[in-house]
């Protein structure tokens, strides 16, 4: 399972499991400015009308790929994704999640 955040032609940030030729389980990140810095949104790809992560990309709509997805947004997506909740401690990290779904 390969993790992935890209940025599609349409201008969105996603980030979603890459498999062969598509990215699957889709889901938005939204950068939210704060008086503490910045927080992060991972919502399903089709909110407000989709309340669960899913759907397909190609990846020929992929105009950019993130070199690398940090530790701590895979586990928000995975806690997104599948309900399930992932303990861990984030040193250093100043990053605020809000998880909708």
């Amino acid at each position: 399972m390969e993790i992935k955040i890209v940025k599609i032609v349409t201008g969105e940030t996603v980030i979603g499991t890459k498999v062969s030729d598509y990215l699957e389980d889709v889901a938005l990140i939204q950068v939210i400015p704060s008086s503490g810095g910045i927080q992060l949104a991972i919502l399903p790809y089709g909110f407000p009308f989709e309340d669960k992560i899913g759907g397909k990309i190609p990846l020929d709509k992929i105009v950019y790929e993130f070199k690398d997805v940090p530790d701590d947004i895979k586990n928000k997506y995975l806690e997104a994704k599948s309900d399930i909740k992932i303990s861990s401690t984030m040193p250093g990290s100043n990053l605020d999640f809000n998880l909708i779904k």
